[in-house]
């Protein structure tokens, strides 16, 4: 997409592909030995526009491919990469895409939760809810991107009927009555339908509980298609994906013995319905 003067949008959310494409064309132009502003004079395109596309910015269109090309040494190699250039996916954060990734795929999802219920159980208002606490805060275009992404990726629940997905949630994130007592209303009951089908288990971590096996902070496991175990661990304005075999082993562990400190799912449930009750 280009603006009134020629230029392009900048993306929303760079994907990993317009990094990687940016870096080949970095890569080339210094080896050529030329500055961003002789080679935007060469593919007749400012020196902005240059600075945008190395760092994954903009989208390069088809002419910048071709004349980059020719003033690089017509390698084929921008051309190759640029056939497989996407851009970022919407309402996902950059360090949270390769993760979704994987979830559309694994064959067993397990999830810790301390903070917020679980983006997979979570219903429209309160993710409206959570969007809405933002900050900076975001525009509506942006909140509306979130709120789209947040519920896609909960189609693979109904979808994915034979997969086995596990969550345990501190019974506090329950009684936080984010958005307010209606919007709370609506996610028990939401949450009760989710966790209704036999291949999804949900587990609360009782405030009276004496013991705890994950006070480090949420996580989340899968096991992928191949049969690898792997970890993801996020935090303010990061995450990052584990593929240590002797941490994912770790935090298995711990996973395995919170399952056995919450309460069990018919438990789980009973108190879900307490507290429906409550508001």
């Amino acid at each position: 997409m280009t603006t009134d003067n020629g230029e392009w949008e900048r993306e929303p959310d760079p994907s990993d592909s317009l990094r990687a494409f940016g870096a080949v064309v970095q890569a080339l132009r210094e080896h050529a030995g030329l500055s961003r502003a002789q080679f935007g004079e060469l593919v007749r395109f400012s020196k902005h526009t240059v600075e945008s596309v190395e760092l994954g910015r903009r989208m390069p269109d088809e002419s910048f491919v071709e004349r980059a090309e020719g003033v690089l040494g017509n390698t084929g190699a921008l051309r190759k990469a640029a056939r497989h250039l996407t851009r970022g996916e919407p309402g996902l954060a950059a360090w949270f895409r390769r993760w979704a990734r994987l979830e559309r795929v694994a064959v067993s999802l397990c999830m810790y939760e301390c903070r917020l219920v679980p983006g997979l159980l979570q219903s429209e208002g309160y993710v409206r809810a959570v969007f809405d606490n933002s900050i900076p805060l975001l525009t509506n275009a942006q909140l509306e991107a979130q709120v789209t992404a947040r519920l896609e990726r909960q189609e693979m629940l109904r979808e994915r009927p034979s997969v086995p997905f596990s969550f345990i949630v501190e019974e506090s994130v329950f009684r936080r009555r984010l958005g307010g007592v209606d919007v709370m209303r609506g996610l028990l009951d939401h949450v009760l339908e989710l966790s209704a089908p036999r291949n999804v288990f949900l587990q609360l971590v009782p405030l009276e509980a004496e013991v705890h096996a994950c006070l480090d902070g949420p996580l989340q496991l899968l096991e992928t298609p191949e049969g690898r175990r792997l970890a993801y661990s996020e935090g303010q304005q990061n995450g990052r994906l584990i593929a240590d075999s002797k941490e994912v082993s770790l935090l298995h562990q711990r996973y395995d013995t919170l399952r056995s400190q919450a309460l069990n799912p018919k438990d789980s449930w009973g108190l879900l319905e307490r507290l429906r009750g409550e508001l």
